[in-house]
């Protein structure tokens, strides 16, 4: 599976530090040390615990968009995955030095470790007045690198470093000694469980495009933040309630002596979620696994007594997301307690890399959903819409079906076509509104005896299932179609195709109305308009369908004058010879509905 090997930069050698200038324009009470990529408060308040962290660009926030007040002091940047060599880190240690003392915090990496340790332990043998002022915590958080393969190395540090310089950085900004603030990272960092997993490797600006060995049909748990690989591999790549069911099965295991890590117990767990995005996920994605992943936690008698999601550390565009647990004390652990963890947690910091979070526990899910009434049609209301009949209802319902089936069928060439020519969704759109018109049918919801009652129930169906700017014309011109059919036709008596004319005809009026799209105008009203002028014309629904499937065809060689290929540039429309995807829903349909 490939990915995205264009970046938006001056050069890659240049990029860590535009970025950095980039966070200090953001964040003006930040200072930075171009030559060594030092991150600092410029006006640090020197009779409080510093915190430093740093390690690889390609993380961001991490690690320098978390410094400010209420956070960490300094962060000291290496190029991208690169730790920063221990001169940069030295230098940094003597921008923050104070009164109090300084925790480093590093991911557990070797080149962070050494590079920092090398730092501290120099700093030392220069200032050996100071030596006890340094303290150091390392961060191993990946529980899918397990005991055996970790061996000497240990695990990774993950994204659940993070909570460990929020909580951490906000007891130092209560004025807390040192050794208060170094326990508690040590101690915060020991409760932490981290899984990673990904739909492909990322791109390192400056390098080679590359292929990443993953296929579009698998994922990979356990992938580290540096392209490492991960702990195996899945194919098909399973629904998001299977993978966080795996997910959750590592981060809590108690009895894997390989992978158990934190101490969970049977029950009376109570935990901090952290969900983060590794930098290629979606919004929209990320919602879903937020209330997935809280789901299962509740099914399993875990209290999830804080939520966290967002874009916490990256590994730089990777297509994939980390759930993080913090176990939380228990009741008969003395030090710390829970409301002291919840508390720090809930300190709002002064940096642009932390996102807010609510600092409540959340509901149960089903507590925050509003209940769904049905809305149906009342016998009053039913039997004010007049009866409009047709021959062979069961025959419309055939024909219904089919047009409906054959949206379905159609919708990848759709969104082919709406890809290049729009925003891509205009295939699942005609589906889901072709789906929805089948259970209604299956479920006796659309019936043939009353077609000015189908008529209806079909608007009601565009507007609801498809939704957005097709939908809205679709249940627009299927109201204005009953409307037409009431006005027109005979109650109890068979429609004419004269009534079907002077219905159709007042419905694409209604449309109009609403839309300034006409015909030439690249958009679904072309042989829209086409079918009912030639219907009205000659009464033949064969020349009436011929008629939309050219003026469909047509399209091909329009400029669009209306819709979102408006937007799109026209010699291009024309060179590719697509065809507007609203107007190919509409002949496909056509053709169907009158085969």
């Amino acid at each position: 599976m490939s990915v995205q090997n264009k970046h938006f930069v001056n050069s890659s050698s240049a990029l860590v530090n535009d970025a950095l200038q980039g966070l200090c324009v953001i964040n003006p009470q930040l200072a930075l040390d171009i030559q060594n990529k030092i991150v600092f408060v410029k006006e640090q308040d020197r009779s409080k615990v510093a915190l430093m962290c740093g390690g690889g660009a390609g993380h961001e926030p991490a690690h320098a968009a978390y410094v400010g007040k209420g956070m960490l002091t300094c962060a000291v940047s290496g190029n991208i995955f690169a730790s920063p060599n221990a001169s940069q880190v030295r230098k940094g240690i003597e921008l923050i030095d104070n009164d109090k003392g300084t925790v480093i915090i590093v991911k557990n990496y070797t080149g962070d470790i050494l590079n920092f340790g090398l730092a501290k332990e120099q700093y030392a043998a220069i200032h050996p007045d100071k030596s006890e002022r340094l303290k150091f915590v390392i961060v191993a958080d990946d529980i899918s690198v397990g005991r055996e393969q970790g061996k000497i190395v240990g695990r990774r540090g993950l994204a659940g470093t993070t909570l460990v310089y929020k909580i951490s950085g906000a007891l130092a900004e209560r004025g807390a000694s040192l050794e208060e603030v170094y326990n508690m990272a040590t101690w915060v960092s020991s409760r932490l469980a981290t899984i990673g997993v990904s739909l492909a490797h990322t791109h390192v600006p400056g390098t080679s495009s590359s292929d990443t060995g993953l296929s579009s049909s698998e994922v990979e748990i356990g992938m580290g933040i540096h392209n490492e690989n991960g702990h195996k591999r899945i194919s098909p790549i399973p629904k998001l309630s299977d993978l966080v069911h795996q997910l959750l099965d590592f981060l809590t295991s108690t009895t894997d002596p390989d992978h158990s890590f934190v101490p969970f117990r049977e029950k009376g767990n109570k935990v901090v979620l952290l969900v983060n995005n590794l930098g290629g996920t979606s919004e929209l994605e990320l919602g879903g696994i937020v209330a997935e992943t809280k789901k299962q936690l509740d099914a399993r008698g875990i209290t999830t007594c804080r939520v966290l999601a967002g874009t916490y550390m990256t590994s730089l565009n990777m297509a994939g997301f980390s759930i993080t647990l913090l176990l939380l004390p228990f009741e008969d652990e003395s030090t710390p307690n829970v409301s002291q963890i919840l508390s720090l947690l809930d300190d709002r910091p002064e940096v642009p890399g932390w996102k807010w979070s609510s600092p409540s526990q959340p509901a149960d899910i089903s507590k925050q959903t509003s209940p769904v009434d049905v809305v149906t049609m009342d016998a009053g209301e039913s039997a004010s819409i007049e009866r409009v009949r047709v021959s062979d209802p069961t025959y419309v319902l055939e024909r219904i079906r089919a047009a409906a089936q054959a949206c379905i069928a159609a919708e990848p060439d759709i969104t082919r076509m709406d890809t290049i020519a729009g925003d891509g969704d205009a295939g699942l759109t005609l589906k889901a509104g072709a789906e929805a018109v089948l259970g209604k049918i299956q479920n006796g919801q659309i019936s043939g005896e009353n077609v000015a009652q189908l008529v209806i129930t079909i608007a009601k169906v565009a507007e609801e299932a498809m939704g957005g700017t097709s939908g809205a014309l679709y249940s627009i011109f299927f109201s204005g179609l009953a409307q037409g059919l009431q006005a027109n036709a005979t109650p109890n008596e068979v429609i004419t195709p004269e009534v079907w004319s002077r219905a159709l005809n007042s419905a694409l009026e209604k449309l109009y109305s609403y839309t300034r799209a006409r015909p030439p105008s690249r958009t679904l009203v072309d042989p829209l308009d086409a079918f009912i002028r030639t219907f009205g014309e000659s009464r033949n629904s064969t020349e009436a369908v011929r008629a939309a499937a050219k003026a469909a065809e047509a399209t091909k060689d329009l400029a669009a004058k209306a819709g979102r290929s408006a937007y799109v540039e026209g010699d291009r429309l024309k060179q590719e010879q697509v065809p507007d995807p609203g107007a190919w829903a509409v002949k496909v349909i056509l053709e169907h509905l009158f085969a």
